[in-house]
This record gives structure tokens, C-alpha cells and sequence, in this order.
């Protein structure tokens, strides 16, 4: 039965004719070019470091960083026109948070996304999950998530545990000073 036709151990790959490996080409061309028009358009002269321009819209407090991400986000959407595997997407989706997060801090995020350049890294993820060698998502992408949403979950958990350790201790004092007044 594991021989047979019928009952193939892998799924099959959609076969593609060249039209739409055109198409899908001209979609990751385009995935390529927002990451390079956002993370490295231009070279620093006398320097190997290039930027673009999510740390240029960095430079505008507040508002810069949610413009450059949200131009980011379309290689987002560009992956799911592409069927890249949804747990791709999400760590896609996390670098453009860890990117907005820590880019929203001045001076400090813009060297931070001059550095982690999330459009670009989303570009090769696409590229890699989108190629004929590789079409579903390896062990380390399920390591990846799990490992986010497990330090997502326990982050939540010391932030609610925070909170109510201050609201006691908060009431602890209140309770004194009506004990004591």
C-alpha cells in the first residue's frame, strides 16, 4: 500500500505551467523590491552600510515607523497570493512587529532597523517557501513560533501577575493609612 500510486506518502506539488511561474516570479520580483526600496536603496558613502527607507520614515516621531510597516505589510499580503506555508506568514508578521516595536524607539529603533532589515528577511522567506525545492515549513519555523507564542504567553502572564502584585500592594498601603488615620 506504501508503494502504491494511489497513496502517495508526500502531497503532490501543484504542477505550474510557465505563465504562472511568471506570475508568481513577477509577485516575489516585487516582494524583492519593497524589501530593497525599504531596508536598502542606498549606500552610505565610504561605508558598506546601506539603508532605506524604514529608517529615513523612522526619523518622523510616531507616525514614520507605522508608514514604513505598513508599506512592509504588503510583502504580507504578497505571501498569502503565493500560498506560502501560514506559519511563515506569522513569523513574517512578527518580524514586521518586532520591527514597529523597537523602531518606535527614538534614535535607538532606527539603528535597529538599519540592522535587522525585516522587509528584507521577509523577502527571502517568501523567495525560499515560494521556490520548487522547498514548499512546506520546516522544524525550525514550527521551533520559531512555538517558541514566540511560549514567550508571548509567559510575558502576558508576568505582566498580569505584575499588575496584581501592584493593585495589593497598592490596597495594602490604602488599608494601612485608613487603619492608622
Amino acid at each position: 500500500m506504501a508503494d502504491d500510486p494511489a497513496f502517495p506518502q508526500q502531497p503532490l506539488e501543484p504542477v505550474l505551467d510557465d505563465e504562472q511561474e511568471r506570475e508568481r516570479e513577477a509577485l516575489r520580483d516585487s516582494a524583492d523590491s519593497i524589501a530593497r526600496l525599504l531596508d536598502s536603496v542606498v549606500q552610505i558613502p565610504g561605508t558598506s552600510i546601506r539603508v532605506g527607507l524604514d529608517a529615513l520614515l523612522g526619523l518622523i516621531p510616531g507616525l514614520g515607523d507605522w508608514i514604513a510597516n505598513f508599506i512592509g505589510s504588503t510583502i504580507l499580503f504578497l505571501a498569502v497570493k503565493l500560498d506560502v506555508p501560514k506559519i511563515v506568514i506569522v513569523r513574517m508578521a512578527f518580524n514586521i512587529g518586532v520591527n514597529t516595536m523597537i523602531g518606535a524607539i527614538p534614535g535607538i529603533g532606527d539603528l535597529f532597523s538599519i540592522w535587522f532589515r525585516s522587509n528584507l528577511k521577509n523577502a527571502q522567506l517568501l523567495r525560499r517557501y515560494t521556490s520548487k525545492r522547498i514548499t512546506r515549513a520546516t522544524p525550525g519555523d514550527w521551533l520559531f513560533v512555538m517558541g514566540l507564542l511560549i514567550g508571548t504567553f509567559a510575558i502576558t502572564i508576568g505582566t498580569f501577575a505584575l499588575l496584581l502584585w501592584g493593585f495589593q500592594s497598592i490596597w495594602n498601603v490604602e488599608s494601612r493609612s485608613l487603619q492608622l488615620g
